[in-house]
Formats: structure tokens, C-alpha cells, sequence
């Protein structure tokens, strides 16, 4: 079909295809071991699955209320003050998502219009800076440095002018695995202490992180929460990412225009599946192990590591590691990530791709919710390069 000339002017021109599908398609054409798209290889609870089944045959079939089945609001009330020590009303503060990346993108254009300036701190989730740019707003930038990817407060506080709309911070951090600090979320409250600026907080893997430490949630601090709205995924914490359930917490003035948005991009999410988590939240065991659950697989795929020419710093949450090649390699990151693909059929994904400008750390990412017969034989083909 023959278009006219001017019929497509893009408004996203340098953006192509998510490096998640990208490397994906990569490790099914060269049969590689796929350590780059965050899913896991494992199944589902047969409960879960079960219960997902159970209210299918009881005709829970249809669309959901917009803002989700009340029995999955309440029953993320009561997680969220368990955990955090914060209420949020089911029937105003709370929306089900058709996972956390529509969130996300919900949010974004509930509050961000035109020229309106967003801070991002890179390397960042792919979604974040197409869906600001997406809704007028400019992404700012601000750089994490390797090896440890903390944020330089200092830099964010040149950053913030009378144009800045909202700050998105994500922790635990993909694709980096580093954390934010009880420190860290203070600096910030008083940063945002007599101003307009929103705060978008992706706690996404909030129930998977390390060695013990406490995820330092904004639903913990009462002067961020009041200004913030918080995403979360059904999907990373019960492995079943292909069901797209999430979830989004904030105070009732901005869930009142959250919910404009979100009621006009999908208007409800799967409706026996927020029967089916309702009843299985009942039990936090499903949630609550899920720390050293990860930490076992991340501490024996480094484990398989050892003797190889990879070097890294351990991950303090997420199902995600970096490894850095630099001793193997002088190729960039996408370069490399191709070749370890094609050559050794291994597939990670190259950090470059979470940043909006070239870089180049010598950083792969490396899915580690795998099986241990997955991570065993991709971890003795690293350790052979």
C-alpha cells in the first residue's frame, strides 16, 4: 500500500523496539540460553493457577469495576499497612493495573503536560522517558555511577527548577539491583518539602531484595507518600509476569485523575485474576519468602561464576545481576551482548539500553529467576569465554 508522503511522522523517532523483545527474538533464533527478558522459567503456584480456574468456572468472566475487584483493593490495604505501616482506602487510593508498566504510563499522563520536566535516573526502565516524551513533558536525566548506582542528591537538587513536575525513582533498581536507603528517601522528602514536584516510585521487586535488608517503600514516609503514587507487580512477585497485573497506590486527589487516565487506556484488568490473587494474598507466606528465595538463585549462579573472566558487585534486590566483561572485551555492550548471544548462546541485555544517550560500562544484565539447570549450564559457558 502506497502511503502519502507526510501520512506517519513519528512521535517517537528514535525509538524502536524494546531491547526486552529484541533479545528475546535473538536467543529464539540462535537457541541461546534466555537470561535477558525478566520472566522466569519456573511455574506458578498450582494453587494460584487453581484459584484462577475456580473463579473462571464461577463466571467471574466479565469486565471488573475500573479500579479493580474490591476484594484485591482491600486485600492490598491490608498488605500495604501491614508491610509499611500506611492506609490507603480501597474504594478512592487504590487502583488494579493491567500490570505496572500501564501504571506507570497512567501516571505519567495523568500529571505531565506539555514542557513540564521529569527527572529520571538512568539506567533506567525503557518505559519511562517514551511515555514522558509521549505526554509533552521533557525527561532530565541523572546519572547513577557504576559500580554501586547511588544517587548524587547534590546533582538532583541543580536538576530541580520551577519546571520540574515529578521525579520517578525505582528501587530495588532494574536494571542495576541496587536499593534505595532509609537515608536516601529523607534526602529526598526534604528535597520535595514546599513544592509541587510528584513523586513516581517504582517498587516493583519490592518483595524481592537481600542479605536481609528492609525495602525502604515511599508509603513509609508520610510526607512522601502524600505527594507520591506507588506501582507494584502481581506479576514479578507470583512469576507470572504474562498475566500484566499490577497495581497502583496514591492519596485521593491523585488517584482521582490516575484514574482518568487509566479508565481510557484499559479501563479494567483481568477479572478472574484479581478474584483469584484476592484470596491468595490471604496467606502473606506467598509473598513474604520471596527475599531469600532470590537470594539462594543469586548467590548460586555467582557461585557458578567463580573462575570466570566476569567480574561483579553482588545485586541487593531484583531477579536481575550485572556482570561486567570489561577483562574479556573491548566491544560495546550491544555489541558484545549480540555476540555472546550468536557465538555462545547466551542472551543478557546491554545496560546501554536503559540509558537515553550512548554509554558504555562493560554492563550486561543477567535474569537469574532461572531454573538451577538453566543457571548452571549458562554459567558454564561464561566461565568458558
Amino acid at each position: 500500500m502506497k502511503l502519502f508522503p507526510d501520512a506517519v511522522s513519528s512521535k517517537l523517532p528514535n525509538t524502536g523496539t524494546s531491547i526486552f523483545a529484541v533479545m528475546t527474538q535473538l536467543a529464539r533464533e540462535h537457541d541461546a540460553i534466555n537470561l535477558s527478558q525478566g520472566f522466569p522459567d519456573f511455574s506458578v503456584s498450582p494453587v494460584l493457577i487453581e484459584l484462577v480456574a475456580k473463579h473462571m468456572r464461577a463466571g467471574h468472566n466479565q469486565y471488573a469495576p475500573m479500579p479493580g475487584v474490591p476484594a484485591l483493593r482491600e486485600a492490598i490495604a491490608v498488605k500495604t499497612a501491614e508491610l509499611y505501616g500506611a492506609d490507603y482506602h480501597p474504594e478512592t487510593e487504590i487502583t488494579v493495573t493491567a500490570g505496572a508498566t500501564q501504571a506507570i504510563f497512567a501516571a505519567i499522563s495523568a500529571f505531565v503536560r506539555d514542557e513540564d520536566e521529569v527527572i529520571v535516573f538512568e539506567p533506567a526502565y525503557d518505559s519511562y522517558i517514551p511515555a514522558i516524551r509521549l505526554n509533552g513533558g521533557t525527561p532530565i536525566t541523572c546519572e547513577l555511577k557504576a559500580p554501586d548506582f547511588r544517587i548524587d542528591w547534590e546533582e538532583v537538587r541543580r536538576l530541580i527548577c520551577n519546571r520540574t513536575k515529578m521525579i520517578i525513582i525505582n528501587s530495588p533498581h532494574n536494571p542495576s539491583g541496587s536499593i534505595l536507603r532509609k537515608e536516601d528517601l529523607l534526602e529526598l522528602e526534604k528535597m520535595v518539602k514546599n513544592t509541587g514536584i510528584l513523586i513516581l516510585s517504582d517498587e516493583v521487586y519490592e518483595h524481592i531484595i537481600f542479605e536481609g535488608q528492609v525495602h525502604e517503600s515511599v508509603c513509609r514516609y508520610p510526607l512522601l507518600a502524600e505527594r507520591s503514587l506507588v506501582t507494584c507487580s502481581f506479576g514479578k512477585t507470583f512469576h507470572a509476569t504474562g498475566w500484566k497485573t499490577g497495581y497502583c497506590v496514591a492519596p485521593a486527589n491523585l488517584m482521582k485523575e490516575f484514574r482518568k487516565t487509566h479508565q481510557f487506556m484499559v479501563f479494567c484488568s483481568n477479572t478472574p485474576v484479581q478474584h483469584a490473587i484476592a484470596e491468595f494474598l490471604q496467606d502473606s507466606g506467598h509473598y513474604g519468602g520471596l527475599g531469600p528465595f532470590y537470594q539462594e538463585k543469586r548467590d548460586y549462579f555467582l557461585k557458578a561464576l567463580e573462575g570466570s573472566r566476569f567480574s561483579y558487585t553482588p545485586a541487593g534486590g531484583t531477579y536481575f545481576q550485572l556482570l561486567n566483561y570489561k577483562t574479556i572485551s573491548d566491544k560495546d555492550e550491544m555489541d558484545f551482548a549480540q555476540w555472546l548471544a550468536k557465538e555462545h548462546k547466551v542472551a543478557a541485555v546491554p545496560t546501554s539500553s536503559f540509558y537515553n544517550k550512548p554509554n558504555n560500562n562493560y554492563l550486561l544484565r543477567f535474569c537469574f529467576a532461572k531454573s538451577e539447570k538453566t543457571l548452571l549450564e549458562a554459567a558454564d559457558i561464561l566461565c568458558k569465554i
